[in-house]
């Protein structure tokens, strides 16, 4: 289980340009639950990723996993439990190392480098195997530097590589934006797929309003730091792009937009 308690995030403090984003605010997320975030530009989506994964610090609060405080913890100790996959395709691979290398680099994390190789030839079938089932043709690549595939094919690659060490959570931010549309339905197909085969905490950050109703079973919608809509279970598959549309329409109309 994840949960935030009572989070104060203040950008530039003591400058003119200060502003609280988060004061006081809190948000539990249960083991094996998949959360959909929305909410407009400036809201604190993404700043509320940051913090949990340690990008960003904070005034005061809480980060707890399983009960424990990792607010203390370094942003890379806490990336041995939590998986991020983010909007730049090429910000989840290596450009520069082929299809194999990365995946070998990924099948290390969290364990110690000695002087052996890094590319295990008894794991490649392994990894041939795991990019067969992404249906892009990855498998037939493997020599290939990653820097020369696509957008969607390195995204779909940085999803995999992300999930191949036991993680708490997957953190996806935004991870279908950069993509053209037909791509982005892919990822968000293998990302559905993923999730509910490895039974992973998920949370989600999108601006497509329709894959926020479509995958996951809880939506939030955040708003000036606060969350504004939340539904679960029953409530949520009942959910439609136009409650939240509508909803958009009614904090536009109360801000004067």
């Amino acid at each position: 289980m994840l949960e935030l308690r009572n989070i104060t995030k203040i950008y530039n403090p003591g400058e003119v340009t200060e502003m609280t984003l988060f004061e006081n605010f809190s948000l539990s997320v249960k083991k094996g639950e998949f959360l959909s975030i929305v909410g407009s530009n400036g809201s604190g989506k993404t700043s509320m990723l940051n913090i949990i994964c340690g990008s960003i610090p904070i005034e005061k609060g809480e980060i707890l996993i399983g009960g424990k405080n990792i607010v203390g913890i370094p942003e890379f100790r806490r990336y041995d439990r939590i998986g991020r996959v983010y909007q730049n395709p090429a910000m989840g691979t290596c450009p520069s190392l082929t299809i194999t290398e990365n995946m070998a680099l990924a099948d290390h994390k969290g364990k110690k480098f000695g002087l052996s190789r890094g590319v295990t030839k008894s794991r490649i079938g392994e990894y041939r195997e795991m990019l067969a089932s992404l249906g892009l043709g990855l498998e037939d690549k493997m020599d290939i530097r990653a820097g020369a595939l696509s957008g969607g094919q390195r995204q779909a690659m940085a999803l995999l590589m992300t999930t191949m060490t036991p993680i708490d959570f997957l953190i996806l931010d935004e991870h279908t934006a950069a993509l053209d549309p037909k791509t982005a339905e892919l990822i968000m197909e293998l990302t559905g797929k993923i999730v509910a085969e490895k039974k992973l905490t998920a949370m989600m950050v999108t601006h497509n309003l329709r894959y926020a109703v479509e995958y996951g079973d809880r939506i939030i919608m955040m708003h000036k730091g606060g969350i504004v809509f939340d539904r679960c279970g029953e409530e949520k598959k009942q959910t439609t792009v136009q409650d939240l549309l509508g909803l958009f329409t009614e904090i536009s109309i109360e801000c004067g937009n």
